[in-house]
Order: structure tokens, then sequence, then C-alpha cells
């Protein structure tokens, strides 16, 4: 317990500006493996009996790994070794975990011997054969790239293996798999919002002068400011810092997300977006936040900034007010596009889950470029006690920038425990000012 009394002895009050302590390598391992035992001794068997699952494989093989098993791994295991199988059979009682592989595999013990049985395949096919299980998952799926791990080569050989009388009882376990990614335990939402802290912490020191000097430093500048930071601090991210900007007179940003905004100079009476998230003990965080650079003089943003800030958190609320467990992330999106527009807001939502991976495992509400509706990963439904990136935007007119209709795009991570939509650390609800008053 030595590491998770550090890493609670370490946070900060909410709204403090200084990055909470963060564990060593050693410690997060601990930290890390404890969680893995309790998902695994809680979420796996409700899981499977969820889905009606009897049996569970899991198999990779290394450098090419399913995002599954790199979820199942102990801590000091930083890929599958040669080819990984991970079973899970419930016999009704318990759920029996199993490695087929020539080591344990931490919480999975050792069930083959190549002395005796050569074919690994083959050693599996044993395993089935002796347990008989009713209807066994495999993690293959058209719809969710995170639930189709295994590869073609290894879902043939598995097949090759069984015995006629089981090979028909073989079935997609696309949602035990997502279930599996998306669901949350008590014990990683202790953490999480220091997770998410950190991360905050690290944006708003990038959105100060300690960071920026206005005329000097460019968007560019300060996306590698956030990755040098990031390593600086012995953390990773999963993917590149992204920072515009919009200002008075210049061209409206594009309603076009697929291209990167033109490099800029940070000015004066700027409004700087950036898009953030670091890696943490296995968790990832998604944020989006808006500061204004103050003109010589100012104490305050226009007026207009902030009210397109508070269009864009009345969005948020329209949107979360929505989530009920069941609903469907196209639902949902409908719904919370009809509310904002009864209350003659322009908004675009494009919200994902997020835990194990960033871009996570659960239901998509909407695309920047499908505000109908997404086909498949929008369909399936909302469970408790998961997490979501809270992403979207509203474009406001700007009185004091002559009218111009200017896009405040904001993200914030959030828990939903069935009931209630939570941000997982208070959300930006103001425009941050550089520098700070």
């Amino acid at each position: 317990m030595r590491a998770l009394a550090l890493l609670v002895l370490l946070v900060p009050f909410a709204h403090a500006q200084e990055t909470p302590g963060i564990l060593s390598m050693r410690e997060r391992a601990e930290v890390q493996d404890r969680w893995l035992e309790e998902r695994l001794e809680v979420v796996a068997p409700a899981l499977m009996r969820r889905e009606g699952i009897d049996m569970w494989i899991v198999s990779a093989r290394e450098y090419n790994e399913d995002p599954v098993i790199e979820t199942m791994l102990p801590a000091t295991w930083l890929a599958a070794r040669r080819r990984t199988v991970l079973v899970f059979f419930d016999d009704g009682e318990t759920v029996e975990r199993l490695a087929v592989a020539r080591y344990d595999v931490g919480p999975f013990p050792r069930a083959w011997d190549p002395e005796s049985q050569p074919d690994q395949w083959a050693r599996v096919a044993e395993i089935v054969a002796e347990r008989d299980p009713g209807r066994i998952a495999v993690n293959r799926s058209a719809t969710f790239a995170l639930a189709d791990g295994l590869t073609e080569t290894e879902y043939r050989g598995f097949l090759d293996a069984l015995p006629e009388p089981h090979r028909g009882r073989v079935v997609s376990g696309e949602n035990l798999a997502i279930g599996w990614l998306e669901t949350r335990v008590p014990a990683e939402m202790d953490v999480y919002p220091t997770v998410v802290r950190i991360a905050r912490s690290i944006i708003h020191e990038g959105l100060s002068l300690a960071a920026i000097t206005p005329g000097v430093t460019t968007t560019d500048d300060l996306s590698w400011w956030y990755r040098d930071r990031i390593r600086a601090l012995g953390l990773t991210t999963w993917f590149h810092p992204s920072v515009s900007v919009q200002r008075a007179d210049a061209p409206g940003r594009s309603d076009d997300f697929s291209g990167r905004p033109d490099l800029e100079v940070i000015q004066h009476g700027d409004l700087v977006w950036v898009d953030f998230g670091i890696s943490y003990l296995g968790l990832q965080t998604d944020t989006q936040q808006l500061a204004y650079v103050l003109h010589p003089g100012e104490t305050s943003a226009p007026a207009g900034l902030r009210a397109g800030m508070r269009a864009a958190n009345r969005v948020q609320d329209l949107l979360t007010n929505e989530f009920a467990t069941g609903r469907t992330g196209n639902e949902i999106l409908a719904s919370a596009l009809e509310a904002a527009r009864a209350e003659g807001l322009d908004a675009t939502i494009y919200t994902h889950p997020i835990g194990l991976h960033g871009h996570g495992a659960g239901p998509t509400i909407g695309l920047w470029d499908q505000q109908g509706g997404v086909p498949g990963r929008g369909d399936y439904p909302l469970y408790a006690n998961t997490a979501h990136s809270i992403e979207l935007n509203a474009v406001a007119a700007v009185p004091e920038w002559g009218g111009k209709r200017i896009r405040f795009s904001l993200e914030e991570d959030a828990f939903f425990d069935g009931e209630t939509t939570q941000y997982i650390d208070p959300r930006q609800d103001e425009l941050l000012l550089i520098p700070r008053q």
C-alpha cells in the first residue's frame, strides 16, 4: 500500500497549479498490478456472465499485440512473449484463469508443458475439450478495432486445432472485450482524479508566461514544450499536443478538423486552444482548454469570449444530462443536439470513451463530421462505471471582434456511475488568462 499512500498524500487541492507527486516506475507497477488483480476477480467474471460466455480465449504474438491482452499482462511485461494465450473458464461458481505459454503470466498460471505437448494450439484444444464450454469467445469484431485483436493467422490456428463439436461454439467476444476495457473499478477511480489533475497542471503551466512570450512563441513551440515537459516528468502521451489560436483580425478557423492549423505566433489578444493528454498508471487523459492572452493594461477577456465559454459549458451540461444506462451513443447525441438547438446554441458534439485507451472502448457519441450518428460504434449502449471525454464545441459571435463567429472547443474527462455524470476533476468554466491576474 506504500505506493498508493504516497500517491494520495501528494494530491494538492483541485485548483492548485502545482503538479501532484508522480510515482516511481516501481511504485506504479505495484499500483497497476493490484488493480489488475481486482479487475480479473471482479470485472471479468461479471462480464462473462452478462454476455453468456463460458470460455474466453485471448491470444497474441510478441509485437502484434491484442489491445485486450496488453491490459491483462503484469506491469513488468511490456509485451506478449512469443505466443501468449490466456484462457478464462467459468464453471458457474468461479472463473478459472490459465496461461497457455512457456511462462506463468502474473495472475495466469502456466498450463502448458511443451515437452509433453509440443503443439501450443493442440494444448489449447485439450483445455477446451477437458472443460467442454458452451460458448467460446474470441476477440473478433468488424465494428470495434479494440475488440478485433485476434489476427487471422491466430484465429485459423485456433480453429484448426479444435475438434469439430467445439468449432461451432466459437463466437465473437466483441461486447466482452469492450466491457473489459471500458469498465472502471473503484480503486482506479480513487486515483483517476490525480491523473487528470497532473495533466491539467501541465496544461496550465504551458498556458502561462512560463512557456509563452507573446509575439515570440509559436503554436508549434508550445506543442513541443508540452512534449518536453511530459518527458521531464517521467510521463508519456498517447498523442502529440495540438495548439492553435483564433483572433479578431484573422480568418475564422475552418470547420474541417482533418488538417492541422497553420503555425502561428501567439500574440496579445489571442484566444489560445490546447488539446493535450497524458498516459499514467495505464490510464489516459484527454483535455482541451482555452486561454486568452491579455493586451497590456487588460485585466480580463472580452465579454463576448467569456459568453462563448459559457455557451460551450452549457452544451456540456445538455450532453451529460442525456446520459442514461442503456441509451446508445446515437440516441444521446440526437437528444443533446436537439436540446442545444432549442436553446439557440450552435453545437457540434464528438464525445468518446476514455480509460485504458485514449479513444477508448464504448459508445461513440458523434464525430465532428457525423452529427447524424455513427453507425456501429454509436449503436453501442452506455454502461455504468465508465469514463468519457466530453468533447464538443459551441460557435458564438463575439461582438468585440466585429461579430466574428468563434469556435469554443472544450474537452473534459468525466465518469458515469450509472445514475449521474461527474467530471473526474473540476471542468474549466472560465478562460485562463495570460498572464494570470
